[in-house]
């Protein structure tokens, strides 16, 4: 299948310039996002299927793999990064969006902060959740390595290294199938090659609130009285699927598929 090909821009926000590609057109709006250590290239499929009929908007978060380092003072905690995506939909003035996300368990937040207003539709596949931030043993061994100096250059040189990706400890126990070389290559080379890029990273994997604020966002998602379906890889060993269940009952319009998809 050929790889749509999409607009890039970027918007100056108040933690930084944010990188985003846009397939432009009237269709209905989708949002996609990311998770740690990854970008926009992973919707690369979804968006070459729906592009026809949707208007798919796929930025680059400050998680790991952006190119453009954020300014210094910007909070890139859990909290951080979700205002930020409000902040991106403010700008780009996008209303009834379909909000889509993966790995980043941004929803959670958004909704316990008020932050929900230009989200028509929500729609939740494994991500972090509840208190699993960051997920499962990768998680673990990247939260570790953040807290040590140097630890996040540390821990992902190796992933230079072609098997070191399937391992457990790292990106094996998400995928199913190997992510191609060089998407990942993409993904990693800014943490590789950027000190200002790894900064921005630990601030977000240090920057997790405590357990009882993590619960205190998700039962926030009893609020969330828009459609919201959720769907959850069954074998997915970093975000369980009881997670995906637990949202799932929270949620009060789970069962409505959105309209756009």
């Amino acid at each position: 299948m050929t790889e749509p090909e999409l607009s890039a821009g970027v918007l100056e926000l108040s933690a930084g310039v944010v990188e985003y590609e846009d397939t432009g057109g009237d269709g209905p709006v989708l949002v996609l996002l990311h998770g740690v250590a990854m970008d926009g290239s992973l919707w690369r499929h979804v968006v070459a299927d729906l592009r026809a009929g949707h208007r798919c908007i796929v930025p680059t978060l400050p998680l790991g793999g952006h190119r453009r380092p954020m300014r210094p003072d910007a909070d890139l905690s859990v909290l951080g990064v979700a205002r930020l995506v409000a902040e991106f939909l403010e700008a780009l003035d996008l209303t009834d969006v379909t909000l889509v996300m993966n790995d980043w368990g941004g929803a959670q937040a958004l909704v316990a902060d008020g932050r929900d207003q230009r989200i028509g539709k929500l729609v939740i596949t494994s991500c972090e959740a509840f208190d699993n931030f960051p997920p499962g043993l990768p998680g673990n061994n990247l939260h570790t390595s953040a807290r040590l100096p140097g630890g996040l250059r540390t821990a992902f040189t190796p992933l230079r290294r072609l098997p070191m990706r399937r391992l457990p400890m790292t990106w094996g126990g998400m995928t199913r199938r190997p992510v191609p070389d060089e998407v990942m290559d993409g993904w990693f080379r800014p943490l590789w090659t950027s000190k200002k890029i790894r900064r921005d990273l630990r601030k977000y994997v240090l920057g997790v609130p405590p357990k009882d604020e993590l619960l205190r966002w998700a039962e926030a998602l009893r609020t969330f009285d828009r459609p919201a379906p959720v769907a959850w890889a069954a074998e997915d060993r970093a975000m369980p699927p009881e997670h995906g269940r637990r949202p799932a009952e929270l949620l009060p319009r789970r069962g409505e598929a959105p309209a756009t998809t």
